[in-house]
């Protein structure tokens, strides 16, 4: 028998359950329901989606750390002044 639970219950349940490295905000949450849209064809949400989600999260994650966390790059190598010897 399948458990049909809302939303929040759901992103509740799911950090739960997971390590630190996989929890997750309502934000992706609903990224991930936007798309997925085929699994997630009403407001009712099951356990059984976890593991799509996560394999979800694990490829998407990177990604948003990668935007996330990109600087600037710099110069790696510098112009010095001529020195005359």
């Amino acid at each position: 028998m399948i458990t049909l639970i809302s939303k929040e219950q759901f992103l509740i349940e799911h950090n739960r359950l997971s390590p630190a490295n996989l929890q997750t905000t309502f934000a992706l949450l609903t990224q991930f329901q936007e798309e997925k849209k085929p699994l997630l064809r009403d407001t009712n949400w099951s356990l059984k989606l976890r593991l799509p989600f996560i394999i979800w999260l694990g490829n998407t994650l990177p990604k948003q750390l990668k935007t996330l966390n990109k600087e600037p790059i710099d110069q790696i190598y510098k112009n010095y002044p001529e020195t005359k010897w």
